[in-house]
């Protein structure tokens, strides 16, 4: 599947990577050769810089390039379009080979479904020690980039569940739906409420893999396959990237493929209400009452405030078991945005000591998140008179904490839980970030759960 990588090392490029700050004193030990052609061809040694030297039939012999910090995962990223195309390998990497190796994979990533990529990517040398963990963590950040950058049209509601079954099948795990109606049959009208009005009707998938005897770990994802705000309607140039308002449900999934493929010990679930919330004559209105699973009744103050909703019979359904760890995934507000940027996922969470151990492996794998407080005195912003909470808040503040207070409603205090508020799409290209749909925090959570729940 990962054109970037090879297993072969016949006739492999070497590349050898020199920390800026070593780089006088790399330079002073080479030969004549190598010091003279990086002269000639006014090499600048700064993060990122890249150099072929030739051998004397003017073949690529080697390549320089030069690195901020050892330990930074992206120092490969650019390569594998930087370089020509061919086989090469990180000659000094030492521990660092596999993080690199995962780089340089993610900077190998191209979205091809509609469109023949330009060129392939250069390929990197995997030992078979750590090709399958490296395989597997780009293949399943691979897969998120790509159901996030699908437009709706092939990844509605009905082709996010052939997605989950896909994997179920995959995984031997067991999916089962409740579609449309069926949703009020089981009282999830929260979900059913939201996504009524598409032809393609509201669902919540429901996959579960793993032993009864392990830990329970709940997963539950924002399925939003399109938004037009509803009757609250966004302006066209929100609209543009509503079709990655289910990269939720796109998180989930790819961190349960990579559970499952490392047959992680714990008792997974996976949780997604899929809709699309659009307008019709049976659209949802403001005003509305909605009698939630839990029992609490929501008055809708925005139709644009649907993620929260959904997620709200879904995290009810998750609370009930009481699982060890509840996640939730969501792009859920435009304020976690204006606070954080779009490329730092906010995170919430009712436990400390849980939270602080995943920022850490966060900046561990490079893959921050930044914690914001669940500041319960702005809890009143979701009063309402004549319901028990709003989906609004009444003041334009603090959106992101209210929208976290609201879906704390409907997780109860002894549940570790974490909630997390992201962009989930990046608007410039970085080494081994390109634009495009992004897949954020996974790799943070993957530590996190391998620490915790590994053998």
């Amino acid at each position: 599947m990962l054109a970037c990588f090879t297993e072969t090392n016949h006739q492999a490029v070497p590349i050898i990577l020199v920390p800026v700050t070593d780089y006088p004193k790399w330079l002073a030990a080479q030969a004549d050769a190598i010091s003279n052609w990086l002269a000639t061809t006014q090499f600048i040694a700064e993060a990122g810089a890249v150099r072929l030297i030739p051998d004397a039939a003017g073949r690529i012999a080697r390549v320089v390039c030069c690195i901020d910090q050892p330990e930074n995962i992206w120092c490969a990223g650019h390569l594998p379009f930087t370089l020509p195309e061919g086989v090469y390998v990180l000659e000094n990497a030492d521990a660092y080979y596999a993080s690199y190796a995962i780089g340089w994979g993610l900077g190998a990533y191209q979205f091809t479904r509609y469109k023949n990529p330009k060129r392939q990517p250069a390929q990197l040398v995997l030992e078979n020690k750590i090709a399958g963990p490296v395989r597997s963590i780009v293949e399943s950040l691979y897969s998120v980039r790509d159901w996030i950058n699908i437009p709706t049209d092939d990844m509605g509601p009905a082709e996010l569940a052939g997605v989950a079954e896909k994997l179920a099948n995959q995984y031997n795990a067991k999916l089962t739906q409740l579609i449309g109606e069926e949703l009020l049959q089981h009282n999830y009208a929260s979900i059913y409420t939201v996504g009524r009005a598409s032809d393609d009707p509201p669902r919540l998938l429901d996959l579960r893999w793993g032993q009864p005897e392990h830990p329970k770990v709940t997963l539950v994802g924002k399925g939003v396959c399109f938004d037009t705000g509803g009757l609250d309607i966004k302006p066209s140039a929100y609209m543009l990237l509503m079709k990655k308002d289910m990269a939720g449900a796109a998180h989930v999934l790819g961190l349960a493929r990579m559970i499952m493929e490392a047959k992680l010990p714990v008792r997974l679930r996976v949780l997604i209400p899929a809709v699309e919330n659009v307008i019709s004559g049976n659209a949802y209105r403001p005003g509305d009452i909605i009698k939630s699973r839990k029992g609490l009744t929501i008055e809708v103050g925005n139709t644009d405030a649907e993620g929260r909703v959904v997620l709200a019979d879904a995290l009810a359904e998750a609370a009930d078991e009481r699982p060890d760890l509840l996640i939730d995934i969501a792009t859920l507000t435009g304020a976690a945005r204006v606070a954080l940027g779009t490329e730092l996922p906010a995170v919430f969470s009712n436990h400390d000591a849980v939270v602080n151990e995943v920022i850490q492996e966060g900046e561990k794998q490079k893959d921050p998140v930044w914690r914001l407080p669940l500041f319960a005195q702005y809890r009143e912003y979701l009063n309402s008179p004549i319901a028990d909470i709003n989906n609004n808040s009444t003041e334009p503040y603090a959106g992101a904490i209210t929208a976290a207070l609201f879906l704390k409603e409907f997780v109860p205090d002894d549940v570790p839980w974490l909630h997390f508020d992201m962009m989930a799409w990046n608007l410039r290209a970085r080494p081994g970030r390109p634009q495009g749909g992004e897949a954020m925090a996974l790799r943070a959570l993957w530590g996190y759960l391998q620490k915790r729940f590994g053998k």
